[in-house]
């Protein structure tokens, strides 16, 4: 048996979530089953289930898109992964005791990452390295907005080490200032809009995750020489872009990952497993499975240091 967070229609997902005992069925040919430890609670995670991507999903679902677990079944061919920590990923759904993905995209995990930091290591880190080698950020000023999100503190401590000019990062709350003071980056408060005018002037490159109204402010101020790349959108509200330049970019992890091969795959996380500090993420809070609306109302909540984390084991 197998309990799962599903939904069976769109909506907000603490309505139409449901916590589900299923049948697990037979492991099929060359995938592995993994029974899970841990799972974060993303945007990626809550956004498909309000129908925003409807267009590509099938129902029912269940939710999660990244976590941490250890192989209990795999085909002969990975039968060295049993009793490993892995990510399984590009599998189903992750927020359920037990996942079946495809053995050849698992990840296994190196034995100095712990539980909590490996659960996160996919959504966020591999968006952050894959946009930083496709949008190079070297010689150039940086510009950076959901300053409190995982993704964005990625995004501006790796260009940091990969010789930007100057990054600047935009915050709803000034609760992450200190993370950013420790290097040498500077913050500004989302509602501070003629500082937001003022940088996003300067900047050569934007990585944006909140779409609406301050995309907007920001693609207005730009110089037409600069580039903008949009790969969020947390305010909810679409970018609507009628300017030829400065050139938006619309960057989506599945598209960059479709056609890489298998050895592309693990060496990517071979680069990024090196790269990855606790100390640089909000800091993990775990819930236990039962407790999931308790779990994305923490999530939700503005300004928080704190990233929650399902307790699925």
């Amino acid at each position: 048996m197998n309990s799962a967070l599903c939904y069976k229609q769109y909506g907000i997902p603490e309505h139409v979530l449901k916590l589900e005992c299923l049948n697990k069925p037979l492991v099929k040919k060359d995938c592995i089953r993994v029974e899970m430890l841990y799972a974060p609670i993303n945007a990626s995670d809550l956004i498909p289930i309000t129908g925003a991507y409807q267009h590509r999903i099938i129902l029912p679902q269940i939710a999660g898109y990244e976590g941490v677990g250890v192989v209990i079944e795999a085909p002969s061919t990975h039968q060295y992964l049993i009793g490993k920590r892995v990510l399984p990923l590009r599998g189903e759904g992750t927020w359920q005791n037990f996942v079946d993905s495809p053995a050849h995209y698992a990840i296994p995990i190196p034995d100095y990452i712990e539980n909590d930091l490996a659960a996160r290591a996919y959504i966020n880190p591999v968006a952050a390295w894959l946009m930083l080698k496709r949008f190079p950020p070297q010689k150039k000023h940086i510009l950076v907005t959901a300053g409190g999100a995982d993704c964005a503190k990625l995004l501006c401590k790796w260009a940091r080490n990969s010789q930007a000019l100057s990054i600047t990062a935009i915050c709803r709350s000034d609760n992450h200032i200190q993370f950013y003071n420790k290097y040498g980056i500077k913050t500004l408060n989302q509602n501070d809009t003629n500082a937001i005018r003022y940088f996003a002037a300067q900047a050569d490159l934007v990585y944006d995750a909140v779409g609406g109204v301050l995309a907007k402010t920001i693609l207005n101020n730009m110089q037409e020489l600069s580039e903008f790349i949009s790969y969020g959108l947390l305010s909810g509200v679409n970018l609507i872009n009628n300017r030829r330049l400065p050139k938006v970019h619309w960057f989506h992890v599945r598209h960059c990952i479709s056609n890489i091969s298998q050895v592309q795959w693990q060496n990517m996380f071979d680069d990024i497993w090196p790269k990855l500090d606790k100390n640089d993420l909000n800091q993990p809070y775990l819930f236990d499975f039962n407790n999931w609306k308790s779990a994305i109302k923490a999530y939700r909540q503005v300004g928080i240091n704190s990233k929650p984390l399902l307790a699925i084991k």
